[in-house]
């Protein structure tokens, strides 16, 4: 197989990623794209979601330039024979060729920014059935996620680091927390901190004292912290996403609030440990289910999802009473467990049969949680 791609992954002067290890992934990849293509009879695939173009291209392209949108700035198309390009448009060529596709083998297709015409471009360039990741004239639909399941070495490298990184900022963040600012004060922190890092924020779910009791999806609103704060959110960095719970409470907290902590990372755990290959979606959600009534809040899990499988997406499927998804190994996870205020969520890797915890807080406070004997540490709230 030809080289991939030109270079290494080096953070911080760090080499993240071999070059060698970086093209084995994109070459998996690619025969993996190409045998399901002739699977499913398609003569290529535009590849159009951003998501889908950072797996296929090992997070080595972004191509995001308005934040919230599912598309960046150029398109990808793969054939079933093996050729791969990329569509732009004039005014994007030059810096997509220098910073984004310089050093991978994707052919470029350019256009007047006023007359782009991918998707009849890369029809003639596949030569027959065209599939898209987004609704296209002429192409049949496709859904790439089980392409992407199960992550690689080097995507696991890239994720552990992301992580580290993001669980870093958010102490850092929540370090700096004080009474008196505002829930948009706390996403400013938290947000200078990633961005520092060239970590993306996605997800803001900031609240504080009773909102964070009222609201599970307390997006921020600008109350001012007066005892109580919680620092929720997703970040992202070569299209991998990443999620974090923590918080802090100024003088001693009340008992209900700790027994509920204590309860919501017992629930976690019980998912955690049923969080096994082979496992399916309805299977984890009745773990959950069984958890909340053995703790004591039985129809607790009604009030809000529990989370579920990440890596691309922030959650790539959440657990429900008839989902039949299935856990497969190395597959990442975010389980977010909650009671009235009471909050668990990390994101961890099923790796082998063991689950390792990406965001790890060690100079937070821990709550042992257990589950069939196996211990399942949750974080717990910073007291000041």
């Amino acid at each position: 197989m030809s080289k991939r791609i030109g270079k290494s992954l080096v953070v911080n002067g760090a080499t993240l990623v071999t070059e060698a290890r970086w093209n084995a992934e994109l070459d998996e990849k690619h025969e993996r794209l190409v045998a399901w293509m002739r699977e499913e009879g398609l003569a290529g695939v535009l590849i159009r979601r951003n998501e889908n173009v950072a797996w296929l291209t090992g997070g080595a392209v972004e191509l995001r330039v308005l934040t919230p949108s599912e598309t960046g700035v150029a398109s990808l198309l793969v054939s079933a024979t093996g050729k791969r390009y990329y569509f732009t448009t004039e005014n994007e060529a030059p810096r997509l060729h220098d910073e984004e596709f310089g050093a991978l083998d994707f052919e470029p297709v350019i256009f007047p920014w006023y007359a782009d015409n991918t998707v009849d471009a890369a029809a003639h360039a596949a030569g027959g059935p065209l599939g898209s990741d987004t609704p296209a004239a002429g192409a049949t639909l496709v859904n790439l996620y089980p392409l992407r399941t199960a992550l690689g070495e080097a995507e696991i490298a890239r994720y552990r680091w992301l992580g580290a990184e993001t669980a870093a900022a958010t102490v850092e963040a929540l370090n700096q927390v004080e009474p008196g600012l505002s829930e948009h004060d706390l996403e400013a922190i938290t947000a200078a901190g990633l961005l520092r890092r060239g970590i993306l924020p996605s997800v803001y779910l900031y609240a504080v004292d009773g909102r964070i009791l009222k609201y599970k999806h307390a997006a921020a609103r600008g109350a001012r912290l007066k005892e109580y704060g919680m620092l929720n959110l997703c970040a992202r960095k070569w299209g991998l996403a990443m999620s974090i719970t923590r918080f802090v409470h100024f003088g001693a907290m009340p008992g209900g609030l700790i027994e509920r902590f204590h309860a919501a990372a017992q629930v976690n755990a019980a998912l955690l440990d049923a969080t096994r290959v082979g496992a399916t979606s309805a299977e984890l959600f009745h773990v959950a289910q069984a958890a909340y009534a053995a703790e004591g809040y039985p129809g607790e899990e009604q009030f809000h999802h529990q989370g579920g499988p990440t890596g691309y997406w922030e959650r790539e499927w959440i657990a429900t009473p008839t989902g039949t998804e299935t856990v497969v190994n190395n597959q990442a996870f975010a389980w977010n467990p909650s009671i009235r205020g009471g909050k668990a969520e990390d994101t961890v890797l099923l790796r082998d049969g063991k689950i390792e915890i990406l965001t790890s807080t060690a100079d937070l406070p821990i709550i042992e949680a257990t589950a069939n004997g196996r211990s399942y540490p949750a974080a717990g709230v910073l007291v000041k």
